[in-house]
Parts: C-alpha cells; sequence; structure tokens
C-alpha cells in the first residue's frame, strides 16, 4: 500500500512573485472565495476535477458504482454519505432528524459549489435533486446523468 508523500518539487505549486502593486483586499472573516478564485486556487494546487454526485439516496449502491467509475477515470468524488432512508440513532428524534437534514443539504449545496461538474445518478428525479440540478445549473456548473432520460431540462423528442 502506498501512502501520501511529501510533494515532489515538479507538484509544489509555482511561487507568487512579490509586486510592488497594492496588497491584495483582505476579506471580511466568512466571506466565500468567488468562482474564479476557487478555479485559480484549484489550478495552482494541480488539483484533478471534482465531481459531485446527487441524486435520491434509494441510490446509494449505484451511488458507490459511479464514485468508483469517477475515481478510476482521475476525478476527485464528493457524495452523499448519510441516507436519510435508513435507520439510524442520528435520525430517532424526528426534530433531531430534521434539523440533521438541513445541515446536510447546505452541506451539500456546498459540495456543489466546490465541484467542477454535477453527476446525477439514478433513473429518477425527485423534487430535491431537481432543487441541486437547478441549482448546479445556476451557477455555470456541467451537469451529466448516468440515465439521460431524467435531466429534467431535457426537451422531449421532436414529433
Amino acid at each position: 500500500m502506498s501512502y501520501p508523500q511529501p510533494l515532489t518539487p515538479e507538484e509544489k505549486p509555482p511561487e507568487e512573485k512579490p509586486t510592488e502593486e497594492k496588497p491584495p483586499e483582505e476579506k471580511p472573516a466568512g466571506t466565500e472565495l468567488g468562482e474564479a478564485e476557487l478555479a485559480e486556487a484549484k489550478r495552482r494546487l494541480r488539483l484533478p476535477p471534482i465531481v459531485v454526485i446527487c441524486g435520491s439516496t434509494r441510490f446509494m449502491t449505484e451511488m458507490a458504482e459511479a464514485d468508483l467509475r469517477e475515481t478510476s477515470a482521475g476525478r476527485i468524488v464528493v457524495k452523499p454519505a448519510v441516507d436519510m432512508e435508513s435507520p439510524h440513532g442520528l435520525r430517532s428524534d424526528p426534530g433531531e432528524a430534521d434539523a440533521l437534514k438541513a445541515r446536510l443539504g447546505d452541506l451539500h449545496r456546498a459540495k456543489i459549489r466546490l465541484a467542477d461538474e454535477v453527476l446525477v445518478v439514478g433513473a429518477h428525479v425527485g423534487d430535491s435533486t431537481r432543487a441541486e440540478i437547478t441549482y448546479a445549473r445556476s451557477l455555470g456548473k456541467p451537469v451529466r446523468f448516468t440515465h439521460p432520460e431524467a435531466d429534467p431540462g431535457a426537451r422531449p423528442p421532436a414529433l
């Protein structure tokens, strides 16, 4: 088994040259990077493309298969990790379960913002997944489907 090794000189991001221009503006705490700044940071870090998997948690097995295929293709994969339909102590109290679901939704939207593209898994697109697709497209993220016919934005074939 190989373990992470220190960066080689070729892998290290290039050093920035100091300039005499005005220093970059300080951003207030909690301010998010803009898309261009995030893309530049990923480029400087030489990160492979990041894909976020979206879809109903009823397709967790298919998500695991998609994760394997995307990772094998050299992409970083982020995906839902909690199946809200399966019994678990974290979801035994309905009030806590609702709060957890809201936090997970926020976290998944953050994954979408981080990702370079979205892969929607499964033959069915429900309301939550449809909202994720709409959100991703509003950010200009490419959206792929394991089942293209499930794309809510696809036009029906011409007659």
